[in-house]
């Protein structure tokens, strides 16, 4: 959400955001948000002028019973029942008025960096860099289903009988392999200097608000039947609501987090989730990454953070490119954003495994949180965030990129530990 003293001073700038984001149907909004604004400002205006007046009226009140004067003293009383009616008349109005702002203020869109490519949508994302060399071998590369089933790694039919689509069992080697990307991801980061967090997967309604769009949510989040809880997307939504109003004393800036979280997206509307396979599922697990910062670090940390999943790819010998997200395929709270992609030897091709987003002061501004500088001043923190690995869609990327001509995988010498010293994965069959 944008400050509204924006909105106030520089609607041009505003709309010409909105027209970068081709949202032209929300340029309407703009005008209508400073239309209400001036109404809620001129009805606080008059509560204030009616409140002076009040107070005025009443100190002469008791005076004027004192000195006898009780008709003059009755009319006093009565002119301030007429104001009290008034000014509750007012508050009702501005109250209303304030939800309606905010109603519109919410699907505003962030203001972009000025670096972001415009374009209508994710087919004009930029690429940037390639980090490795993508390579095709001389043999075929079986489905990733496939090969997972040639370890007796994977169990979709009964996940369709317990669950229905988008819901897996791993198995064996491959459950273990799951499993060690994610311990090797905790550890590379913590070596990173970051604190390692294991949050809630549920939060509150007021922190969805928060976090994400109104459209984000309706296409993402499982409610909870009966309970003002959700089941979380993606742990930064916790990890972030964990600082709702708070007021953080700037000597501890920045903080640098990361969490382990089982995922849950309904994927609404998402193609592919029918398809047999585990790349587009309801369930899954993630390391994350999130700062909480002062706002002229963000733009550091933003290219730290991503460079970070590079370079944990390149590590498991998995060529990888980011890709500069345009200004169509940002969401609304972001400032900037990027996917790491990972080759696909199979599909001779790149396919997403994580987003690195700055978000500037978006969620800061939504859940006020607030950074107290040393000379006593508050100020909106910026918070960025950024995905480590998640599995198991990483472990597609995995096992082709390490499949060898007999079936065997080759285990990358980084995930070896977490595997029991094995280096390579023999097929059952």
């Amino acid at each position: 959400m944008i400050d509204i003293r924006l909105v106030r001073t520089n609607p041009d700038l505003v709309k010409e955001n909105i027209k970068k984001k081709f949202q032209d149907e929300k340029l309407v909004l703009v005008d209508e948000v400073l239309n209400l604004d001036k109404q809620f400002r001129d009805a606080r205006t008059r509560c204030d002028d009616l409140r002076a007046q009040r107070n005025a009226t009443s100190k002469q009140i008791g005076a004027l019973y004192g000195q006898g004067k009780r008709e003059e003293a009755d009319a006093a009383r009565a002119k301030v029942n007429q104001i009290n009616e008034e000014l509750a008349e007012l508050e009702k109005s501005e109250e209303t008025l304030e939800t309606e702002i905010k109603k519109r203020m919410m699907v505003i869109p962030q203001i972009i960096d000025p670096s972001v490519p415009i374009g209508k949508d994710d087919s004009e994302n930029v690429e940037i860099q390639r980090f490795g060399d993508p390579v095709v071998p001389d043999f075929e590369i079986p489905y990733h289903t496939e090969i997972m089933e040639s370890f007796d790694g994977i169990d979709l039919d009964a996940a369709g009988r317990v669950a229905g689509n988008g819901f897996y069992y791993l198995l064996g080697d491959i459950a273990r392999l799951h499993s060690a990307v994610l311990s090797y991801a905790r550890d590379f980061m913590i070596n990173k200097g970051f604190t390692y967090v294991i949050p809630p997967y549920m939060i509150r309604s007021a922190v969805v608000d928060g976090v994400m769009s109104f459209a984000e949510m309706d296409a993402m989040m499982y409610k909870i039947e009966g309970e003002d809880l959700y089941l979380i997307g993606t742990s930064e939504h916790s990890m972030i609501g964990r600082f709702v109003d708070q007021i953080i004393p700037e000597s501890e800036m920045p903080i640098h987090l990361t969490s382990y979280s089982p995922c849950f997206r309904k994927e609404k509307g998402a193609h592919g989730i029918e398809e047999r396979g585990i790349y587009r599922i309801h369930q899954f697990e993630k390391q994350e990454m999130i700062v909480v910062c002062r706002p002229e670090e963000s733009k550091e940390w933003y290219d730290k953070l991503w460079s970070y999943t590079v370079e944990l790819f390149r590590s498991m010998d998995i060529p990888v490119r980011t890709l500069e997200c345009c200004s169509g395929d940002l969401a609304d709270l972001k400032v900037k954003s990027c996917d790491v992609e990972a080759w696909s030897p199979r599909q001779k091709k790149y396919f997403e495994v994580g987003s690195c987003s700055n978000l500037g002061d978006a969620q800061a501004r939504r859940l006020r949180i607030r950074i107290q500088g040393e000379d006593g001043k508050r100020y909106l923190a910026h918070t960025l965030n950024n995905t480590v690995v998640a599995p198991p869609r990483m472990l597609l990327a995995l096992l082709e990129n390490n499949l060898n001509a007999d079936g065997t995988v080759s285990i990358p010498e980084v995930l070896r530990p977490y595997m029991g010293g094995k280096e390579k994965l023999i097929p059952k069959h």
